[in-house]
Order: structure tokens, then sequence, then C-alpha cells
């Protein structure tokens, strides 16, 4: 029986606050590969204290991106990782493990459990997240649509009995700004694909979005951090749809917006 020859890849744009934690957490690893887009900081020092194999590739959108690092690796097992991620001591037990066996799928699945404002949160539609982070390249590659990429398999998926711990969010100001990012990149991604925003979807969807995720995923469970989450989602959703209908608005020049 043939272990199992694992590579991690890694996509990077100044992490030099998390890509050592992350990698740090992977010497199971037999490759590591991070591709980075032209960070400013020490990210690039720091990837090369772990592998040699740092590539620089322009930013082609999340989806792109994370496809380009696999495609790079040498090995067709993929552990595909943010650098604001870490593989807890559970689940990396469980990926060593798997490494000297033969997998029984074509993908699996863990579980993402994120550190927000000060704690772990255990409800909020944030917890169990879960994700399929390791797989094979000839059954699976990523997809979904900028900024939420997801891995897509054409076989079998299993699943992992062990957290990913994200550390997605500095502080408030660091989310709302990566809301204000990535409802600009959805807004576009919609109007490409011919969405276009309606009253109701202002209306009606930033509300559901917190009542899903304050009571139906038992955010209130979370205490005052739950209402931040919900609030925030509420946020997300309204931006994003706002976003959607400024792009039919016409420019100062007479010529839409979403020809600039």
């Amino acid at each position: 029986m043939t272990a199992m020859r694992l590579s991690v890849t890694v996509i990077t744009k100044d992490e030099e606050r998390n890509l050592a934690r992350c990698l740090e957490s992977v010497p199971f690893a037999d490759e590591i590969v991070v591709v980075d887009c032209g960070s400013a900081d020490r990210t690039v020092e720091i990837a090369r204290r772990f592998t040699s194999r740092v590539i620089h590739h322009d930013w082609e959108g999340h989806v792109r991106q994370k496809q380009f690092a696999v495609d790079a690796a040498a090995n067709d097992w993929i552990l595909s990782l943010d650098a604001d991620e870490v593989v807890s001591e559970p689940l990396r037990r469980l990926l060593e493990d798997l490494k000297t066996g033969r997998p029984d799928c074509d993908a699996y699945q863990v579980r993402r459990r994120v550190f927000y404002l000060g704690r772990w949160i255990d409800h909020s539609g944030w917890y169990p997240d879960k994700r399929i982070r390791l797989f094979d390249r000839r059954r699976a590659r990523w997809g979904g649509v900028d900024p939420h990429d997801e891995v897509v398999c054409e076989g079998r998926v299993g699943a992992l009995d062990g957290d990913l711990l994200h550390y997605s969010y500095r502080d408030l100001a660091h989310h709302l700004k990566q809301i204000d990012s990535y409802t600009t990149i959805m807004a576009r991604e919609y109007w490409s694909a011919g969405r276009r925003a309606r009253l109701i979807d202002l209306a009606l969807r930033p509300p559901f979005a917190f009542f899903k995720s304050f009571v139906l995923q038992a955010g209130f469970l979370d205490g005052w951090r739950g209402l931040v989450i919900a609030s925030l989602a509420g946020h997300y959703v309204l931006a994003k749809y706002a976003k959607l209908r400024e792009l039919a608005l016409p420019a100062a020049d007479g010529d839409e917006r979403n020809q600039m």
C-alpha cells in the first residue's frame, strides 16, 4: 500500500500576521506551495522559511488563484488552506493517519471554527462550517463564485472529525472592511451573470439574514457576539444588493457605472 503524498497549498497577500501560524500547523505535508500575488510586507520572507515553493502569480480572483496553486502542486492530494487558518491537533492526527493508509473518498470535509472578538463562535451559522479542504485534484477542483469559493468534487465526499481553526477577523474594523470588499465583488459577479436587485431584495433579504443567523442558527447562544454577527450578516446582504442596484445607475458622464 502506497502512502498518500500530500501538498498543502496557500494563497497569500500581506499575511505576515497569520502565515507562520498556518504553516507551522502542517509539518506532515510532503510539499507546501505558497502562491503570493504581490505582498508588501514580510509574507514572502516568512513563506520561504517553510518552503522553497513560493510562487508569484498576479491576482485572478479567489477561485482561479486557488486553482492555480492546486495546479502548481507536485502531488495529486491537496490540503488547501487560507493563510488565516490553522490545522487543530485533533485534525492533524486524523490527517497523519489518513496519509499512511488508502483514502476511501475522493475529498473530505472538515469543520471550520472561527475565533471572533476574543472567543470561539459555536453557533450563528459559523459553526460547524463544513468545507471540503482535502481532496484528490483528479476528481475535484475549485469552483463557486468569487469571493465565495468552494471545492467541487465529482466523486465521493467524506468527513473528518476535526476542526480547522479560522482567525478570520482581527477586529470589527477588519470585519467591516472585508464586508465592503466582498460585497463589491459579489455585486459585480451578480451583474455579470445578469442578476438585478429588486426592491424586495433590499427590503426583505437583509432582515431575513439577521433572523436566520440570530434565531434559526442560534446566534443568540453566542451572546452579544452573536448579535453583532447577525447584524453584520444583514448588513452584508443589504450592501450587496444596494451595490448591485447602484451598478444600474448612470454615472456622471452618462455611461452606466458597470461599463467603467
